[in-house]
C-alpha cells in the first residue's frame, strides 16, 4: 500500500493547450444544441473551457500494445481549476444564482477536489462557500487542497463523520436562513445529483460531436473513475442519448457503501426522469445501464489509499504524455487499462481514457 507518493510537478501553463472558454457562447453546449428547450429550462452559468480536447496517446499506446488509445482532457476544463467538477458546477451554481442564494454548502473528504472547485467558482460568482469535510488518509494533495480552499475564502468545517456532518449542515442552513433571509443552496458531495449529472450528459454529447467531426473514432470502450458516481451516470445517459455504442467501464475508487451498484442505478433513474420531464424528447433510461460495467479490482486498501499499480499508471502517463494523475482517482482508473491491455483489449480497439483530474 502507498499512502503518499512523491510530489510530481504538473506541466507549466505555457505547455498546456487550453480549449477556448465558452463564456461568449453560453448556449453552445452540445446538450443545448441537441435539446434546445433545455436552454431555458435548466439553470446554467458558463464556467469552463469546453469542449475539452481529445488526444491520441501514441507513446503510451505503443507501450501498452494499443494503436488507438485516446484521452479526453477534462483536466483542461477550466482556466483557474479543471477536472470533472467544472461541468457539474455550471448547472449547480447556476441553480444557486437563479434561486437568489448568497451561499452554497457542500461536503466531502478533507482532500476533496470537488470542495475546492466549488470554493473557487463560488468565489468567482460572488457566492460564499462552506465546505463540511470528513477525515481521510493524508497526502500532499490533501494539504494543498485545504490551503487552496482557505485561499479562496471557503469556510472549512471539519466533521468527524456522517452524523456530525448532517447536524452541522442543518444548523448552518438555519443560521444562514435567519441571517440572509434565504436558505443556502446545498450541493451534495461530488456534485452528484440529477442537476449536476446533467454536466456529464452534455460531456457525452460533446464527445459524439468530436467523433462526427473526425477527431477520434467511436470508442469501443471508455474508462472513467467512479467516486460519487455523477460522472459515470451522466456519461452512461449521454452515450445512450447520442446513439453511441461505446462500453463504459466505471472504475470504483471508493468503498461500496458510498458507491454501490444500487445507488448508481438510483442516480441514473432519477437523472433520466428529471431530464425527460423537462424535455420529453430526451430518451428514457432503458438500455443506458446495460453498457456500463463497474470495476471493483482497482480500489486497493480503500478510498484515497494509493496503490502500487496506480502509481505505475501515473508515472507512465506523466513520462510518456506529460499528463498528471491523482492517486485517489484517475491513477486507479488508468491502472485498469494497464491490467486489461495484455489480455482483454485488442490492438486495433479504440480505447478512451476520460481524465477527470485538474491539470
Amino acid at each position: 500500500m502507498m499512502t503518499e507518493p512523491p510530489e510530481t510537478e504538473p506541466p507549466q501553463p505555457s505547455m498546456i493547450a487550453l480549449p477556448q472558454q465558452h463564456q461568449d457562447d453560453p448556449n453552445g453546449l452540445a446538450l443545448f444544441r441537441a435539446y434546445p428547450h433545455l436552454r431555458e429550462r435548466l439553470p446554467y452559468v458558463a464556467l469552463g473551457c469546453l469542449p475539452t480536447p481529445v488526444e491520441l496517446l501514441e507513446r503510451v499506446g505503443a507501450e501498452l500494445g494499443l494503436e488507438r488509445l485516446y484521452v479526453k482532457r477534462d483536466d483542461l476544463s477550466g482556466v483557474t481549476y479543471g477536472g470533472n467538477k467544472v461541468r457539474k458546477l455550471e448547472f449547480l451554481l447556476g441553480d444557486a444564482l437563479r434561486a437568489g442564494a448568497q451561499e452554497v454548502i457542500t461536503l466531502g473528504f478533507a482532500g476533496s477536489n470537488h470542495a475546492l472547485a466549488t470554493a473557487i467558482y463560488a468565489q468567482q460568482l460572488g457566492l460564499r462557500c462552506v465546505s463540511l469535510l470528513m477525515p481521510q488518509v493524508n497526502a500532499h494533495y490533501v494539504r494543498r487542497n485545504l490551503k487552496a480552499g482557505y485561499h479562496f475564502q471557503a469556510e472549512l468545517r471539519p466533521c468527524s463523520g456522517a452524523a456530525v456532518l448532517t447536524l452541522d449542515l442543518l444548523r448552518k442552513s438555519l443560521h444562514d436562513r435567519m441571517r440572509d433571509g434565504v436558505f443556502p443552496r446545498f450541493i451534495p458531495g461530488g456534485g452528484s445529483c440529477p442537476l449536476g449529472v446533467v454536466g456529464y450528459v452534455n460531456a457525452a454529447l460533446e464527445l459524439a460531436d468530436q467523433i462526427r467531426s473526425g477527431q477520434l473514432p467511436e470508442p469501443d470502450i471508455i474508462y472513467v473513475p467512479m467516486g460519487s458516481m455523477g460522472t459515470s451516470a451522466g456519461l452512461a445517459l449521454g452515450l445512450k442519448a447520442a446513439g453511441l455504442r461505446s462500453r463504459l467501464v466505471a472504475v470504483r475508487v471508493i468503498e461500496d457503501k458510498w458507491a454501490s451498484p444500487q445507488a448508481l442505478q438510483r442516480l441514473l433513474s432519477r437523472t433520466a426522469t428529471f431530464l425527460h420531464k423537462l424535455e420529453p424528447d430526451f430518451p428514457s433510461l432503458v438500455g443506458a445501464e446495460d453498457a456500463l460495467t463497474i470495476r471493483d479490482d482497482c480500489l486497493g486498501d480503500g478510498y484515497a489509499r494509493f496503490t502500487a499499480k496506480g502509481m505505475r499508471a501515473s508515472e507512465l502517463l506523466r513520462e510518456k504524455a506529460g499528463i498528471v494523475l491523482n492517486g485517489s482517482y484517475s491513477a486507479k482508473a488508468f491502472s485498469a487499462i494497464l491490467d486489461d491491455s495484455p489480455q482483454r483489449l485488442a490492438r486495433n480497439q479504440t480505447v478512451l481514457f476520460w481524465n477527470t483530474y485538474n491539470s
